[in-house]
């Protein structure tokens, strides 16, 4: 049976105690099939060359032990700290949240390109945007790409709607327009001079509207989707008097599962992200007027909730995705 030596790149300063890296991380360096595992993160200054000036042929790494565990001082990262060279390694996990350049991945997966990635790079690149959504459209409300104020008036006469920056996260950025009011989840705003503020980011890099689920109040559901099989289910309910679920901005999280119409949008999906690279994913739906799932994002870059999911669900997700990570790698 082969080892893997694993490494993984992630930014510890952009951690919460609820990140999913330490329990899969926990959970694979007791697989057989793992050699070991070592973590560099982007928010170490040492490691400036390697994540910000695109050197990659070397990058400092602490060893993942039966102690790493999240800790707001980042010690985990700091201890026994050792310059490596990337190319000793067979896979390298992604769990790099934004900011991350198309640059950087696309020069990653060029320089790395004997790892295997979990997810591949360019993969990410393609899928990890609201834009992507756009090849969907059967799975999802209505929705249009706006790269102008007057595309945003012209879709809003017909939906409400909310305004998604493409490569936002956690619902960052956000926008909800009803009645001619822009609300962000906080404040109210008049909806022509919002617009003008963020008009120059309209214009360089887009917008997707999609039609404003009032549903929304029954819960955004998560389903973490690892190798086309949906692993978990967690469904987000807003906090009272507010639109956006997610457990960050003051929503809570409670155990849920996949109904058939979310796993007929993951059989029609997943596909295509496979194709692309794409093993671990997280699809996010909400509840249309006529209370049916449609599909609202596609995570594929750092895919949170692990471990609340099994949790909620008492199963072995964590266990299934490890699983599944070293099935892929040897395929």
């Amino acid at each position: 049976m082969k080892k893997y030596k694993v490494l993984v790149l992630t930014d510890h300063t952009r951690h919460s105690k609820e990140n999913s890296l330490y329990a899969i991380l926990q959970e694979m360096i007791l697989a057989e099939e793992c050699d070991y595992v070592d973590v560099g993160s982007r928010g170490l200054n040492v490691n400036d060359d390697f994540f910000v000036h695109e050197k990659f042929s070397a990058i400092y790494v602490s060893r993942v032990t039966d102690q790493f565990r999240y800790d707001e001082s980042g010690q985990s990262y700091q201890q026994e700290i050792t310059k490596v060279n990337p190319e000793d390694y067979d896979m390298i996990i992604l769990r790099l949240p934004r900011p991350v350049t198309d640059g950087f991945l696309v020069n990653l997966k060029s320089q790395l390109s004997n790892a295997i990635f979990i997810n591949d790079p360019i993969g990410i690149v393609k899928c990890s945007t609201k834009a992507y959504l756009m090849n969907f459209a059967e799975c999802c409300p209505p929705m249009k790409m706006c790269n102008s104020i007057e595309d945003v008036i012209d879709f809003s006469a017909t939906y409400d709607l909310v305004l998604k920056p493409l490569r936002e996260y956690g619902g960052k950025g956000l926008l909800k327009i009803v009645d001619g009011i822009a609300n962000d989840g906080v404040t109210d705003y008049d909806k022509m001079e919002y617009l003008l503020s963020i008009e120059d980011q309209i214009k360089s890099d887009g917008y997707l509207a999609m039609q404003y689920q009032r549903n929304v109040i029954n819960g955004d559901k998560r389903l973490l989707v690892v190798d086309g099989e949906i692993l978990g289910a967690s469904l987000r309910l807003p906090p009272p008097d507010s639109w956006l679920c997610n457990v960050a901005l003051g929503g809570t999280s409670i155990g849920s599962l996949p109904t058939d119409r979310e796993r007929e949008i993951v059989n029609i999906v997943y596909p295509k992200l496979k194709a692309n690279g794409i093993l671990i994913c997280g699809f996010d739906t909400l509840e249309n007027d006529e209370g049916v799932r449609v599909l609202s994002e596609i995570n594929a870059l750092s895919i949170g909730g692990f471990p609340q999911a099994q949790r909620q669900m008492k199963k072995p997700i964590i266990k299934q995705t490890i699983d599944k990570i070293f099935n892929y790698a040897a395929r």
